[in-house]
Parts: C-alpha cells; sequence; structure tokens
C-alpha cells in the first residue's frame, strides 16, 4: 500500500493543480452559459472541461511512468506517459471541433446574448486563475531544465526552454497557455458584441479558441508519438560527447545514443580505450562516466560498452560520423 501511494506522490504536480483548477473552472463558466446562452462562454466551458480532463490524464499517466521494471516488463514503464498523452489530445481534439462547429453556427445565425456582466466577471476570473497556474508551470520548467531565472524573468525564458521539459509539463504548459489567451479573446468577443452589435464576434471568438486548442493537439501529439518511437536527443548527445571526449583514456566515440523513453532519457555510447589499460582501470573510468551522466536531469539508465581504439576517428566535433 505504501509503493502505491508513493507512487502517486510522484505524478506531475503542476498536472494536478491544473486539473483541479480547470474543474473548479469548468463548472463556474458552464453555470454562466446556462444562464446567458453566450456561445463564448460556451467555447471556453468545454476548453476548461477539456483541460481538466487531460490534465487528470497527464497526472495519472506521469505518476504510473514512475512504476519500477517488472520480470514481465523490464524496460519499466516510462513509455506509458507518451500513450496516456495521446488519449488526453484526442479529448481536446473533440472539444477542439465542438467548438469550432458552434461558433460557425453561430456566425452563419448571430443572436444577441445576455449577462454581459456575469460572463466578463467568470472569464475575467478564470484568466486570473489559468494564469495563475501558467506561471506554475512556467516555474515547473524551469526547475526541469536547470533554469536559475526568477520572477518575471521566468516568462521569457520558460518559452525559450519549453522544449526541454518533460511532456507533462510541456502539455500543461500549453493547455494553460491557450486557456489564457482563450479567455482574453472571449472578452474580447462579448464587448465587440455588446458594445458594436457585432453578434458576431461572440461566434469569432469560438472558432478562434477552437483553432488554437487544435494546435495544441497537434504539437503534443506529434511530441508523444516521437517518445513512445524514442526520438534521440541530438543536444544532449553533442552535450555529453563533449564531456566524454576530454576523458584522457577515451580516444574515440563510436556510438552515442540519448533516447527519450517518457520522461526520463536512456543513454547508450560505445567508447575506444588503449588496448593497454586493464579490466579494473577500465571499470573505473566506466563508474567516473556513469556517475557524471547521472548527475544530469532527468537520466535514468546509462549502458557502456567499451571498445580497443582502431585508429579511426569517429567523432568529430559535435558529432559521431
Amino acid at each position: 500500500m505504501g509503493k502505491e501511494i508513493s507512487i502517486w506522490k510522484k505524478g506531475n504536480k503542476s498536472a494536478l493543480t491544473a486539473g483541479i483548477v480547470n474543474s473548479i473552472i469548468s463548472v463556474i463558466k458552464g453555470t454562466a452559459y446556462f444562464f446567458t446562452g453566450n456561445v463564448a462562454m460556451f467555447a471556453e466551458t468545454l476548453h476548461s472541461l477539456g483541460d481538466a480532463a487531460n490534465q487528470f490524464f497527464v497526472y495519472i499517466g506521469s505518476a504510473l511512468s514512475k512504476k519500477a521494471p517488472t520480470d514481465k516488463y523490464p524496460n519499466g514503464f516510462g513509455k506509458i506517459v507518451n500513450l496516456v498523452l495521446l488519449i488526453a489530445v484526442m479529448v481536446v481534439g473533440i472539444m477542439s471541433y465542438e467548438t469550432i462547429l458552434k461558433g460557425v453556427e453561430h456566425i452563419r445565425h448571430p443572436e444577441e446574448s445576455t449577462g454581459i456582466l456575469i460572463n466578463i466577471i467568470v472569464l475575467g476570473a478564470g484568466v486570473i486563475l489559468e494564469s495563475t497556474v501558467l506561471y506554475k508551470a512556467m516555474k515547473e520548467i524551469m526547475h526541469e531544465t536547470g533554469g536559475t531565472s526568477k520572477g518575471l524573468a521566468i516568462i521569457p525564458m520558460s518559452f525559450s526552454r519549453l522544449s526541454k521539459a518533460k511532456p507533462a509539463t510541456k502539455l500543461v504548459f500549453m493547455e494553460d497557455l491557450v486557456a489564457t489567451s482563450g479567455g482574453l479573446i472571449a472578452i474580447i468577443g462579448i464587448l465587440l458584441s455588446y458594445f458594436l452589435g457585432w453578434h458576431a464576434a461572440e461566434g469569432v471568438a469560438s472558432v478562434t479558441i477552437g483553432i488554437m486548442m487544435f494546435y495544441v493537439v497537434g504539437r503534443v501529439f506529434l511530441d508523444n508519438a516521437k517518445g513512445i518511437l524514442g526520438e534521440t536527443d541530438d543536444e544532449l548527445e553533442a552535450f555529453i560527447s563533449k564531456a566524454i571526449i576530454k576523458h584522457p583514456e577515451i580516444k574515440d566515440i563510436k556510438t552515442m545514443y540519448a533516447m527519450k523513453e517518457g520522461e526520463e532519457f536512456h543513454i547508450e555510447m560505445k567508447l575506444e580505450i588503449r588496448p593497454d589499460l586493464t579490466v579494473l582501470e577500465a571499470s573505473k573510468i566506466k563508474s567516473e562516466i556513469e556517475n557524471k551522466i547521472f548527475e544530469l536531469n532527468g537520466v535514468s539508465d546509462v549502458i557502456i560498452e567499451f571498445l580497443v581504439d582502431d585508429g579511426k576517428q569517429d567523432y568529430i566535433g559535435e558529432i559521431v560520423k
């Protein structure tokens, strides 16, 4: 029982927080839509509902991916987070389609909605809550990627480091970025409808929000499909190679692979050493290299194979021929 509880503690905290917040927001927005019939509010209700479902999926998947390998599954469960995220984006895809469909219908047959004050208050509160969760996701990105920025400096830095964040954190960040932006777009649509009489603006806002959701679907789907297939990280491979080649006893790097498996990296390499090194000396070198690599964030497994130097140089600069 204790082990099961500890697994859930390892789940992505940003996803859990975002899931709870979005559940509350979706209920509030849904209530506002029920009383006002505002199409932009409908889009935001589906958006928050889809985000909440996704983020709970993400939390569960990130926790299960931390399970230790078993005899039946010796490679562990790291990729389960990628699989869960693929399922999660299907939910967003369905919500996106419904959002766009509703928006197009409203553009074709615009109707005046009521309750501008309650809509603005609800959407404004949603934007504030979503931006809070978004900032928390930004801090998580900085933590996962080794960033040191603080305060408002985290905002631009989190965008530049997004590609290196864990899949779960990346999804939470993208969904809450779209949610915050979508709330502002919905507010603009409502104001245009109320003050300028352009009632189709609410439909335009709904379609825009739906398209933004589809963008998240595409990005997350591609990222996690690569994760399931075992995508290599060129930047990490180059970084490790530069560090290893400086060792006086390493003559060449035959192969180097840094493969992303779920939220962790699996490192494999073949290194060429002098033929006169003893087994004890080679073991010591191997331990030194392994310890250095395990210091890197996200590395879960390192496999090193030594070969006798063949006199041919395979490693040139940042690449292995």
